[in-house]
């Protein structure tokens, strides 16, 4: 008997504990019922138009919501989330709070909402996750101070997420920190080429560290003549010269203009009978450093634009070396022969890096050429100070508003460690 008794306590608890755990889970469930309702409703009084409901009642429903989703499950507040993005009136704490959600929920509201400003924008791209930052780097419009604050943290994938969108707007700030970031990823190269803020300072300067396919588009685009310019300073070449071209400013400006390329005075001084002479001289005898001063000078370069472009692995520097001042086709493999590279692949073709720098060399004019030459010549050398040598040294890139474009380009080439 003493058994039985205890046989029927314990089903009789079992079934008490199970009526009891029931009775909670369904109350549970009513009570995320009306979570659910009530939050679907608040949400829905935001959304009023502006005509039916004041300001006031909107930011009240707004802060009775932001409550309610601190302790809401998920799929409530991506339900929210999905209800306020297209309102152009919703209230921007709950817009915020939302933003800075998981992923889940915060996608919405990133890539979509209007009603986010800038200010939101940088601060909640300060303090979420990189899959957050390329949500937002997808956005339609992305203005240039948003941009600023993303690339700040130079995430690949959101790095060339906002360089592919046509809608976002990229600041100097930002193209410069990219810039400097895509001498070791030739990704951003071919990304920042096709933007329309790229500057001619910022092409030419990715020159040096482009690969081919690159490389090419560089000059495609940036190889331009120079007949404005030459045009309208034509007066100002005879008042320098008749001053003794005493002001540096101008006879560095004026030198980047000028349409004769060769030096007419460091040939005059040269041992050489001229510039072909040096550089068959220097086929003969190897290319040596008194050489390599001497081509430059009689190409119109300095020694450090000179010594750059013949180090240069690609090649194609050289082309536009030989172009621009009007050396023959020729003389690219004398060239080549100086600088004990190989002319032929081993079944005797011709070898590709010499076929490529050939092809370049004929596909780009004299002029074209001349105006590379001259920006290289005039970026590399022109702002080479005591102050912009030590920035190099310590692999420092100096202030554009402090130095200028040309210690900027200098520094980003010279430090390439390429």
């Amino acid at each position: 008997m003493a058994g039985l008794a205890i046989s029927q306590m314990n089903e009789d608890g079992s079934s008490t504990v199970a009526m009891a755990l029931k009775d909670v889970a369904t109350e549970v469930e009513d009570d995320a019922a009306v979570r659910r309702q009530l939050a679907k409703r608040l949400a829905d009084v935001i959304c009023i138009p502006a005509s039916q409901l004041t300001p006031q009642e909107r930011h009240m429903a707004g802060d009775v919501l932001v409550e309610l989703l601190r302790s809401a499950d998920v799929d409530i507040r991506e339900s929210v989330a999905k209800r306020l993005v297209m309102l152009n009136e919703a209230p921007r704490t709950i817009l915020v709070i939302l933003a800075k959600d998981e992923i889940r929920v915060a996608k919405h509201i990133l890539e979509e909402s209007r009603s986010l400003t800038d200010s939101d924008l940088i601060q909640i791209a300060h303090k979420v996750s990189s899959a957050h930052r390329a949500v937002i780097a997808k956005r339609r419009k992305i203005t240039d101070s948003v941009v600023d604050a993303m690339v700040e943290f130079l995430e690949e994938d959101v790095v060339e997420t906002l360089l592919k969108n046509k809608g976002a707007n990229f600041s100097e700030t930002a193209l410069q920190r990219i810039l400097t970031v895509s001498r070791s990823h030739q990704t951003y190269v071919e990304l920042l080429i096709k933007r329309d803020e790229l500057r001619p300072s910022h092409g030419l300067t990715m020159f040096w560290w482009a690969d081919a396919a690159n490389r090419k588009k560089i000059l495609h685009r940036f190889g331009v003549t120079r007949h404005v310019l030459q045009e309208t300073c034509q007066d100002l070449f005879p008042k320098a010269a008749a001053d003794g071209w005493t002001d540096a400013g101008v006879r560095k400006a004026l030198q980047f203009i000028e349409r004769r390329q060769r030096n007419r005075a460091a040939i005059t001084r040269s041992d050489f009978d001229g510039l072909e002479h040096a550089i068959e001289t220097a086929e003969v005898q190897g290319l040596t450093r008194k050489l390599t001063e001497e081509i430059s000078y009689m190409s119109g370069v300095k020694p450090a634009t000179g010594a750059q472009i013949l180090t240069d692995k690609g090649g194609e520097a050289i082309a536009i070396l030989c172009k621009a001042p009007g050396l023959k086709r020729d003389y690219i493999n004398k060239f080549w022969r100086a600088l004990k590279r190989p002319l032929h692949d081993l079944d005797g073709s011709m070898h590709p890096d010499l076929k490529r720098v050939m092809e370049t060399y004929d596909t780009i004019s004299t002029d074209k050429a001349q105006t590379v030459l001259r920006y290289w010549n005039w970026s590399l050398t022109a702002s080479l100070n005591a102050d912009v040598l030590r920035y190099i040294k310590n692999g420092v890139i100096p202030r554009e508003e402090e130095f200028g474009a040309a210690a900027i380009t200098a520094a980003l080439v010279f430090s390439h460690k390429g």
